[in-house]
């Protein structure tokens, strides 16, 4: 009886172990390497077949990042590029004590490193990103283009912040080809930037100028760095019907603009900014809220009027996915005096019309398109103080029996907005004589 029970026992011993073996976590594996050096830091980028339990610590003499991964295999190499190193000089692994994968950053000075997890998105699976900072936070090499200002007694030039959408370990919509959302967004945004520059007294700054990820709230601060009157981000729109097609152009919602006054005015670092060329740090809540919604509502004002300039534009060059600018509380519009629209340039994935994002001619005439209505807005509506303030032509009409607003707004092929602000009407009733200023088309 005894030896029938040593035998169960065993065999029960066995089918428990077997079932902790099945149960047990697999090792996750490092299938995939790359490293990328923005203007801000180097990012370095760990593909995994899982998810992973790691640990970072940092070390001297000489000075390196050193990550430790729990129930980790290496299936790759760990290749350094020197045109994309940055900041790193090698790469070291190996497995101490404990069943752990080592990785060992060597670097060229002393940085900040910042590490997180990402979960499969697209084409990617599980990474493990570090991203290394210069120690130094205030000193970078490279930043964003300032632009220069000139002298306040000459003109200068209106400057525009063009953003291409996601890049880096964010690519964005996938197309019907496989074609990436944050290549052809880079390479419109690079042709609206060359599209801007050829006008007289418009110049543009690029957001991003690589394949790295900037988040969505330090693009607009750049271009609030960059001292930018406009800024514009590019992107490809997707549906999983691959029939749906055409452009689109967006402006903040109302809604997302009350959020985001809320959260600016919670934040004491951002009082401290200048909004609108004011600080609100020395002023009371009330008036603070004040300031802040006065140049928000005038920044959204001339958004929409800047953002239909761009879509009439578009129109003429194809079709659009809907009748008119469109609303959104998209982050990047959130800038509280920086006139801002979002550009879906078309849907990445509708095969035809993915085939003409790809295609270097249609990217250019998508740029001469934003860059058209851009041009429009800053005539119709332009800055004192600016190249084409000083050179627009204005011409005059004279109220005549049987005239509207709306009319003398399409005679001229402006916009009725913009005819009102220039002669600052009230109301669309007009008096037989009265001369009105017609602004530059």
């Amino acid at each position: 009886m005894g030896k029938r029970l040593f035998k169960w026992g065993s065999t029960g011993l066995l089918l428990l172990l077997a079932a902790a073996a099945l149960a047990a976590p697999k090792n996750s594996e490092i299938n995939g390497f790359r490293v990328w050096t923005d203007p801000e830091k180097t990012r370095v980028v760990f593909d995994l077949s899982s998810d992973a339990t790691y640990k970072l610590f940092e070390l001297d003499d000489p000075v390196r990042v050193v990550l430790d991964l729990q129930a980790t295999e290496l299936k790759t190499t760990l290749k350094l590029d020197p045109k994309t190193a940055g900041i790193l000089e090698a790469v070291r692994f190996g497995n101490p004590a404990g069943g752990k994968m080592r990785v060992v950053l060597d670097l060229a000075a002393k940085v900040d490193p910042r590490s997180f997890l990402l979960a499969p998105i697209g084409e990617y699976g599980h990474r493990l990103v570090v991203d290394l900072y210069p120690h130094k936070r205030g000193i970078r090499s490279t930043q964003v283009k300032a632009i220069k200002r000139l002298q306040p007694s000459l003109e200068r030039n209106v400057v525009i912040a063009v953003d291409a959408g996601h890049g880096g370990e964010d690519p964005g919509a996938i197309g019907a080809s496989k074609s990436r959302e944050k290549d052809i967004t880079l390479q419109i945004s690079r042709a609206v930037k060359k599209a801007i520059d050829a006008r007289p007294g418009m110049e543009a700054v690029l957001i991003r100028d690589g394949d790295y990820y900037i988040p969505l709230r330090q693009r607009f601060a750049k271009a609030r760095t960059a001292r930018a009157d406009m800024f514009i981000s590019i992107h490809a729109d997707a549906f999983r019907k691959r029939s749906v097609s055409g452009s689109s152009v967006f402006v903040l919602s109302r809604r997302g603009a009350s959020s985001e006054a809320a959260r600016w005015l919670a934040n004491a670092e951002n009082q401290a900014d200048l909004i609108g060329g004011v600080t609100l740090e020395d002023k009371d809540n009330v008036l603070a809220s004040v300031l802040l919604d006065l140049s928000q509502n005038a920044a959204m004002e001339s958004s929409a009027h800047a953002a239909n300039q761009v879509f009439q534009s578009l129109r003429k060059l194809g079709k659009t996915h809907k009748k008119a600018v469109e609303h959104a509380a998209f982050v990047v519009l959130k800038s509280p005096d920086v006139p801002s629209m979002l550009i879906e340039t078309g849907y990445i994935t509708n095969p035809s019309e993915e085939k003409k994002l790809k295609n270097r001619k249609h990217q250019n005439k998508l740029a001469m398109a934003i860059a058209d209505g851009v041009e429009q807005h800053f005539r119709q509506q332009s800055l004192p103080g600016t190249w084409i303030a000083a050179n627009r032509k204005v011409s005059r009409h004279i109220v005549a029996r049987g005239d509207t607003l709306g009319g003398i707004a399409q005679r001229y092929n402006i916009s009725l907005s913009s005819l009102r602000q220039v002669n600052r009407l009230k109301s669309d009733r007009l008096s037989i004589g009265k001369e009105l200023v017609i602004p530059a088309g």
